[in-house]
């Protein structure tokens, strides 16, 4: 199979994921940022506003596997760019709303498009770039999820100091339709694998995932504490059902099969882990900001920005690294300096000034970014080939489950210890970094051929994995 694409068809093919990309994190963004005009216009509470905002979440989430599943049967490129083009129309949806259920069903059908883009994004660039070049472009990807993070709310605010809150969503309409043009014609086609797509599991996969982060991000609301307990446990039950059944296919669409590679398990949970660290972290300092040092609501974004500013910077330097030096020592690297950015934010003096606090965030940030890029080359590059749609999966699902969690976590702890809230957010995020820092420096990877390549070259995946010749 031929090694990459070949330029400049490599750079249309990488833009075309680098808009979609860009359009769907920022999405996620903004619409947080458009809740108090959406809540005015359309005459609706705050507490009911938010399914804006869960609607998208959670059909991301439900969706994410058996999308990337779906990849591997017909190809990436048709599920990249229908996931596209549902995500652009969706967005006219959005605009479009003139009530509180039709915007709500209109944000879930572009979690849908979302996921499509999300759920294989890894997968496609592994077929755009030649091996010896993942590293960069993982980078390249991570590289562009925080600089649309990062941007996002200035983005928002500059909009809606000019337009309606609906602008927010029609500014996805021309980058939308651009990348669908550039890309169909430069996208790659990818095999085929030869089975069918397992319904079954699909139902299984977005059923347990749906009951599970939504019974998550409900713990942090007392009135529906029963109900969020109730849906975790549900989720529980069917996941071991789902669990189950996958153990017996031959690809199963939760991708078991790769998880028994030890190198991908702890690559996937090292990712879980350093997420929930970052979210208890970016979710609790706006409130220690704000409410304990009392700056206003745009001095607190503009102090929060050097934390994905350090982490994009970070993600386009070491992936250009992990091309050249073993992924799992940067891995461990970057934890640590994740780790001691997390405990010197957690010893800030009683009065900080800026200084004291941007240093601070841009170490955490910058650790964070190391991690992050040499662990999903590890994570992407272990799994054969025919299996990216899988190993992208598990990444993108990986990111949303440990945000989730460690949100989760955050509730909690607020609600137990309200005057320490933060410190403990913060001393806990860093003693998740930490323990995985050891076992990151000691993962085993293949110096001659590249981290994580062995099944794509020619290693054994355990009894009962899909080989090769599951590939057209």
């Amino acid at each position: 199979m031929q090694d990459g694409l070949p330029q400049p068809q490599r750079s249309f093919a990488f833009a075309t994921v680098a808009l979609a990309l860009f359009v769907a994190v920022l999405d996620s963004a903004v619409a947080n940022i458009a809740l108090p005009p959406i809540t005015r216009e359309l005459n609706i509470r705050p507490v009911d506003a938010i399914w804006v905002v869960n609607a998208y979440q959670l059909a991301v989430t439900m969706v994410l596997l058996p999308l990337a599943s779906l990849g591997e049967i017909v190809g990436y490129r048709r599920v990249y760019l229908g996931g596209l083009g549902l995500f652009t129309l969706a967005s006219l949806g959005c605009a479009l709303s003139d009530s509180l259920p039709a915007l709500v069903a209109a944000r879930a059908l572009q979690g849908l498009g979302a996921a499509g883009v999300m759920s294989i994004n890894i997968a496609l660039v592994r077929f755009i770039f030649p091996h010896a070049m993942i590293g960069r472009a993982v980078g390249y990807v991570a590289m562009m999820v925080g600089v649309s993070s990062a941007a996002g709310p200035s983005i928002a605010g500059a909009i809606l100091a000019v337009a309606p809150w609906q602008a927010l969503f029609l500014i996805n309409l021309p980058i939308g339709l651009l990348a669908l043009v550039v890309g169909a014609m430069t996208l790659p086609a990818t095999p085929r694998a030869k089975r069918r797509f397992d319904l079954v599991s699909a139902v299984l996969s977005a059923a347990t995932f749906g009951l599970a982060i939504s019974g998550v991000n409900g713990l942090g609301h007392s009135e529906g504490l029963a109900i969020a307990v109730g849906q975790i446990a549900a989720g529980i039950v069917i996941g071991i059902v789902f669990v189950r059944h996958q153990l017996r296919q031959p690809a199963p669409m939760l991708p078991v099969d790769l998880l028994r590679l030890p190198i991908f398990a702890l690559s996937a949970v090292t990712s879980v882990c350093s997420f929930s660290a970052q979210a208890m972290a970016f979710v609790s300092l706006p409130f220690f900001l704000h409410d304990g040092l009392g700056r206003s609501a745009s001095e607190t974004g503009l102090l929060m920005t050097p934390w994905p500013i350090a982490t994009a910077t970070a993600a386009f330097i070491t992936g250009r690294l992990a091309d050249r030096f073993d992924p799992a020592k940067l891995c461990a690297v970057g934890l640590a300096l994740f780790s001691a950015g997390l405990v010197s934010l957690a010893l800030l003096p009683a009065a900080p000034s800026d200084a004291d606090l941007i240093w601070r965030l841009v170490l955490a940030g910058f650790g964070f970014g190391v991690f992050q890029t040499p662990n999903n080359k590890v994570l992407i590059t272990s799994a054969p080939r025919e299996r990216s749609g899988g190993a992208s999966g598990i990444q993108s699902s990986a990111r949303l489950v440990g945000q989730s969690m460690g949100v989760a976590v955050l509730a909690v702890i607020f609600g137990l210890l309200p005057d320490y809230r933060t410190e403990a957010a913060l001393w806990l995020a860093a003693a998740l970094a930490a323990a995985g820092v050891l076992p990151s420096w000691l993962r085993r990877t293949d110096r001659r051929r590249g981290a994580g390549n062995g099944p794509e070259e020619g290693a054994e995946l355990p009894a009962g994995s899909a080989s090769a010749g599951d590939a057209a």
